[in-house]
């Protein structure tokens, strides 16, 4: 199953990890993210911690478990590409079970994109 059709069709929770240029560690939920291409993904971000952190070290990692029993999910390296900021195609996009719809909300958006460099499963897969 490619990431397009498995994040389309599973549900879970993710967790975005950042580091700022001193390498200082930052964690955040965050939804599935947006597959645009086999290799590209994005996420729809405000201007918050881990932002900020992509913008002096554009390495992250995504964590997603899947719901129900077990431990099973995905783990993806990323490398920041470029943003789009308060675009038409973040309105497109934005999942409004997530409350981000809200049209009294002035604050920026941007719509990350990241290059997909590996994809582990959650648990095993014996790589050091």
């Amino acid at each position: 199953m490619n990431l397009k059709e498995y994040f389309e069709k599973t549900e879970g929770t993710g967790v975005l990890a950042t580091a700022d240029a001193e390498g200082r560690v930052d964690v955040a939920l965050y939804a599935r993210p947006h597959v645009i291409e086999d290799n590209t993904v994005a996420f729809i971000m405000r201007e918050r911690l881990s932002h900020h952190n992509l913008r002096s070290n554009p390495q992250a990692a995504y964590l997603f478990i899947e719901k129900g029993p077990g431990y099973k999910g995905k783990r993806i390296y990323l490398t920041m590409l470029r943003e789009e900021t308060n675009t038409d195609l973040i309105k497109q996009l934005v999942r409004k079970e997530h409350g981000m719809d809200n049209p009294k909300d002035d604050a920026n958006r941007y719509l990350v994109f990241f290059h997909v460099d590996k994809e582990r499963p959650l648990i095993g897969d014996h790589h050091v």
